[in-house]
């Protein structure tokens, strides 16, 4: 059944580390970003901005239409929350779209200090059943990212019955517990996953010990390691199923990588909408693979299948797939491909054995049946693979090493373009009305359609009338269609002119200029949140009114039941 979700209901949310990354994930088509600042997110390591950034971060955003997250989803400790609070004030100052919120004491202070600020629900909150969104409710949250370890009907039945917003990671690295309640990183070496310096113990090789026996397992080690989700080909069931929000994991991935996923489930989504039902390419798996890929899984969307989720062989990105090693040559190897390949790409020859120093390098030269080709060699043919001088060492490598392609300049060439570019990442279409009789001055209206807003603006001149070329349609759309550089395309133009009437030139261009101040002006304007004044006392908020007397409230923490009966016996309420 064809979800009755519409298209400017749904939402692709792209990660963002840095500047470069925010450009990319804006300029192949995200509806929104998530990113964190330099405290309180679950990603440390990442660049992360400044929360001085924020009001230029959200202009940014904003201009394009695009909304802005952030993340706040670690535990808070109590010395804290004054630093928490302060983080709050800011991004409800600067217009920030949501918070992504873990800890719900946090949610408590965010609606102690505001009742209409947009709290997410993150996926650290372990949200995989309708029960669990309802406990959310009287915090009146605007959205719930579920779990990952939900499945299509699970996340029907959530969408059903709770009848809240759902957003659901589609692409990226997957934890091997629930999202970020993993607690081996904290226990070994006292770095928590959920304060944000998850040291990845899920991507070390480990022993398997039955009943205190050790048993073989072969190249398979990384027995924790899953695969990374690509929920691209699902993209039809997971609308159906309600879900109107759509994440890419990533605050450490490279802006190419961001360009790259944004790209291709842009063109999944709009295809959907489109009634396009063809699957989605080869090519734009490989290229998905290209970026980052541990291999490609659906995670627990059709089910669970550990086989399918872990393959244990390898624990980072290999990249695509090449084929095995056929034959070992002076300078090279013989391959027959299962992708297309070319000189310049880098490729990395698999023994089986990460944990030992791989082989790998730049293709210098490409020969097919003792012939060097200068192009691309095509998914099939066997090929002689030049890749010896001073990269790889032949000696260490085998025939049947599987052969991965690790790297393609000219993809990363091509993201880039899409981002470092000096033109707006995105066109917005104006409509504008022209009205104007002899004797007055021109008036026109200019509507951002998307946004919705109107502007004004009338020239300084008065028309007169025309002695030999009046004004036409064809002149006004022409002058007023110039907004190259500009984030505005002039979609319709509604002319009312009483009598062949002219103005100079120099006026419809300073009418142009004017009106597109104007509109991109109202473009960055943030929302407006209620705030109130709220002070912190130890591990509490608390409105900076006084408390009256005998509104007073004692809580006790109780760790059995017979403290709790002395509680209650105290008058504990």
């Amino acid at each position: 059944m064809k979800s009755a979700v519409r298209r400017e209901d749904v939402e692709l949310l792209a990660p963002a580390g840095d500047w470069d990354c925010m450009r990319a994930a804006v300029a192949n088509g995200a509806d929104a970003i998530f990113f964190g600042v330099e405290k309180f997110n679950a990603r440390a390591r990442a660049n992360n901005f400044r929360m001085e950034e924020l009001p230029e971060i959200m202009a940014f955003l904003h201009s394009y239409g695009v909304k802005g997250f952030l993340t706040f989803n670690i535990l808070v400790f109590e010395n804290e929350l004054e630093d928490a609070k302060e983080l709050v004030d800011a991004c409800i100052d600067a217009g920030v779209d949501a918070l992504i919120v873990q800890d719900m004491g946090l949610v408590k202070m965010i609606r102690d200090i505001s009742p209409d600020f947009p709290i997410h629900g993150s996926t650290q909150m372990t949200i995989t059943s309708p029960e669990a969104v309802e406990f959310t409710k009287p915090y009146n949250m605007e959205r719930v990212v579920l779990g990952r370890e939900n499945n299509l009907k699970q996340i029907q039945k959530i969408g059903d019955q709770a009848r809240l917003p759902m957003e659901v990671f589609v692409h990226g690295a997957l934890c091997v517990s629930y999202s970020g309640q993993c607690l081996t990183s904290e226990m070994w070496g006292g770095r928590s996953a959920n304060r944000g310096e998850c040291a990845q113990a899920c991507r070390l090789p480990y022993d398997l010990m039955v009943d205190g026996e050790q048993k073989p397992m072969a190249d398979v080690t990384y027995l924790l390691s899953p695969k990374d989700l690509a929920a691209i080909d699902l993209m039809p069931e997971l609308i159906d199923a309600g879900v109107v929000s759509f994440k890419i994991e990533g605050r450490l991935k490279t802006p190419e990588y961001v360009a790259n996923v944004v790209s291709k489930y842009r063109k999944a989504i709009d295809k959907y909408f489109d009634g396009d039902t063809s699957k989605t390419s080869k090519e734009d798996i490989r290229e998905l693979q290209q970026s980052f890929s541990r291999g490609f899984t659906h995670g627990f969307l059709e089910g669970t299948n550990n086989k399918k989720l872990v393959d244990g062989t390898f624990p980072k990105s290999r990249g695509v797939y090449l084929g095995r090693v056929e034959q070992i040559l002076r300078d090279g190897v013989v391959c027959r491909i299962d992708a297309p390949l070319k000189r310049g790409d880098g490729i990395v020859f698999d023994a089986g054995d990460p944990t030992q120093k791989e082989e790998g390098g730049r293709v210098y030269d490409i020969r097919r049946k003792g012939v060097k080709i200068e192009g691309e060699a095509g998914e099939g043919w066997i090929i002689d693979i030049v890749a010896g001088r001073n990269d790889v060492d032949l000696r260490r490598v085998h025939v049947g090493d599987r052969i991965w392609k690790t790297n393609d300049p000219a993809l990363d060439k091509r993201l880039r373009q899409s981002y470092e570019t000096d033109k707006p990442y995105r066109v917005f279409p104006v409509h504008v009305r022209v009205s104007g009789s002899p004797g007055q001055p021109l008036s026109t209206w200019w509507t951002d359609v998307q946004k919705g807003t109107t502007v004004r603006v009338d020239s300084e001149l008065e028309l007169e009338i025309a002695q030999k070329r009046p004004m036409t349609h064809e002149l006004l759309e022409e002058q007023f269609g110039r907004l190259g550089g500009t984030v505005f395309q002039l979609e319709e133009l509604d002319v009312h002119l009483h009598g062949d009437v002219i103005v100079p030139m120099r006026e419809l261009n300073s009418i142009r200029r004017q009106a597109v101040e104007l509109l991109a002006g109202e473009r960055p304007k943030p929302p407006v949140y209620t705030k109130r004044a709220v002070e912190v006392y130890g591990d509490a908020s608390v409105p900076a009114s006084p408390v009256v007397r005998g509104q007073e409230e004692l809580t006790a923490l109780c760790r059995s039941l017979p403290q709790v009966e002395a509680a209650l016996e105290a008058g504990v309420e």
